[in-house]
């Protein structure tokens, strides 16, 4: 490709810029393309999933008891009475098959540790997976939220402090509680066109692109990290978000691209700013929480003000299952604001929802961020698919039942290798253990990385280099596609790196590729009469 052709692509999200790379890195027949661009893992959580699948025989089972006169292929609802019992009848007769041990556990786990009712739970289950209702409530199934809630507690709280219950919507996935909650904002008047919104940087791309669109234009002020302080955000960045014409700050923590999660002591900062600043909204998607060490999410530290997304995605390898949630804390800010808008948006939106409750007014906004899901018209028929939440409450329980966290503790080791080989790879040694980066991603930074052979490098670097020339020539000279960090906000030229979606040998390769090019560049530096830091180079 021609660097006019690169030009013309500068615009495109990362997303979207991947198709071209990988376009460009598959033109070679015959040549293995290293694609690190996406998060899809590779890995996947199996024991859950073995749970589900047997599960279903036994609801088919409880199903088939139904109507077996009529004819073959009809069944109906599974029977509450004696359901029990029938349960522990089919895990003795399949106590060999994979996952019909965790199944029976899970059931013990509830009943026993939960304090749920074994035959309620099952019922739920069996009836979930079956699909044959209406998700009631709509918001998400009674003890499926629940359960969920002991492991958000688990996973976003920990040990930490917290008050109070919060409430959960079990959404398709991040991206749908995106699209929701920047909806209902919207419509609720909680954020209004030309509002400034605070964006922590480097962010999820969608985060930067979807307040500029036409439906919100929004105005964005950035809360950058720093990259030579391990990607944290410094005090003076943090109180950007005193300025009171700033009415909500959303941040994706840990951070993607870096993996960083926010340091103990930026959390605390934050907090003692919404102390000073009760009315500010904070969004916090926290999908890579569960790889970090003793996380605790802005959720726990500022429930009142806080929105949390969660998803069940990467840690578990369910992309394809479209599982996530949205929580609120019961006594928050959002409900507050509501209240207290004026009275001629307070009839609007008491318009807006009184065909599906007497009392619009009072209506919550977890719960009208699930009637706008559905256009309110059909909030009826609102709701994340049964066996989808069937799934997302085995992911729960699996990981609640495991107390030695074993499945964490080899997610974590397993992508840290990963970035061990990715470093060996480019010959150099690995950044220092830091228990505040997470791994799940790692940003190749064409500053941080050139910085070994000296600052004039890396300003003739800097100036030398289109904004996405690397990433192109890696893709067409070596099959290997990266991200442009550029896209989610970074503030120099880099490259990201999933560490989920490949093997431990071809981060090795990708780490030879990047090295190569890089020392490329450095005898063009030298010929044109570079000089290098001899000293810093050792």
């Amino acid at each position: 490709m021609s660097k006019p052709d690169i030009s013309k692509l500068g615009s495109l999200s990362p997303f979207e810029l991947k198709d071209e790379l990988i376009k460009l890195a598959g033109s070679v027949s015959n040549r293995l393309m290293l694609n690190a661009g996406r998060g899809n893992p590779n890995f996947l959580a199996t024991v859950p999933r073995h749970g589900f699948w047997q599960l279903g025989l036994f609801a088919m089972t409880e199903s088939e008891r139904s109507f077996a006169y009529l004819t073959e292929g009809v069944g109906g609802f599974p029977r509450r009475a004696g359901i029990e019992e029938r349960f522990d009848i089919f895990t003795r007769y399949h106590r060999d098959t994979p996952g019909v041990k965790f199944l029976a556990g899970a059931v013990s786990f509830v009943r026993d540790e939960l304090g749920l009712d074994g035959g309620d739970f099952l019922y739920e289950m069996c009836e979930g997976i079956l699909a044959c209702n209406y998700p009631v409530p709509d918001r998400m199934l009674r003890l499926s939220e629940k359960i969920v809630k002991q492991y958000i507690r688990k996973e976003m709280i920990g040990s930490h402090p917290f008050l109070g219950d919060f409430d959960l919507y079990a959404v398709e996935g991040g991206t749908a509680a995106m699209t929701y909650l920047f909806n209902s904002m919207r419509v609720n008047r909680l954020l209004k066109a030309g509002d400034q919104i605070a964006l922590g940087m480097p962010i999820f791309t969608p985060y930067i692109e979807i307040p500029e669109l036409k439906e919100y234009e929004l105005t964005e002020v950035m809360i950058n990290a720093d990259p030579a302080a391990g990607w944290q955000y410094s005090n003076e960045e943090l109180d950007k978000l005193r300025d009171p014409k700033v009415k909500a700050f959303f941040v994706v923590n840990p951070s993607n691209p870096p993996s960083v999660r926010m340091s103990d002591e930026s959390l605390n900062y934050l907090a003692s700013i919404v102390k000073d600043r009760p009315d500010l909204i904070i969004l916090t998607d926290d999908v890579y929480g569960t790889f970090a060490d003793n996380f605790v999410s802005l959720f726990a530290m500022c429930p009142r003000n806080t929105i949390l997304v969660y998803s069940f995605s990467k840690y578990f390898g369910a992309t394809g299952w479209r599982l996530g949630v949205i929580a609120t804390h019961k006594s928050n800010l959002f409900d507050d604001m509501l209240a207290k808008l004026p009275q001629a948006d307070r009839q609007e939106l008491n318009h807006r929802y009184e065909s599906i409750t007497t009392e619009p007014e009072k209506l919550l906004f977890i719960d009208r961020i699930v009637a706008d899901s559905r256009t309110v018209a059909l909030n009826h028929t609102a709701g994340l698919s049964t066996p989808q939440q069937v799934q997302m409450v085995l992911f729960s329980l699996f990981a609640l039942m495991d107390s030695t966290e074993s499945y964490k503790n080899a997610m974590k080791g397993l992508i840290r290798t990963r970035k061990a080989a990715l470093y060996r790879g480019m010959g150099v040694a690995a950044e220092p253990v830091d228990s505040n980066v997470v791994d799940y991603y790692t940003l190749l930074d064409v500053e941080q990385q050139s910085r070994d052979v000296g600052e004039d490098f890396v300003k003739w670097l800097l100036e030398s280099v289109g904004p996405h020339e690397l990433l192109f020539r890696l893709a067409e000279e070596a099959g290997v596609v990266l991200l442009p960090g550029k896209g989610f906000g970074t503030r120099h030229p880099s490259g990201r790196v999933s560490l989920a979606n490949l093997n431990q040998e071809d981060y090795v390769k990708i780490g030879r590729s990047v090295r190569k090019l890089r020392d490329e560049y450095l005898d063009r530096y030298q010929k044109s009469g570079g000089k290098i830091d001899e000293e810093k180079k050792k």
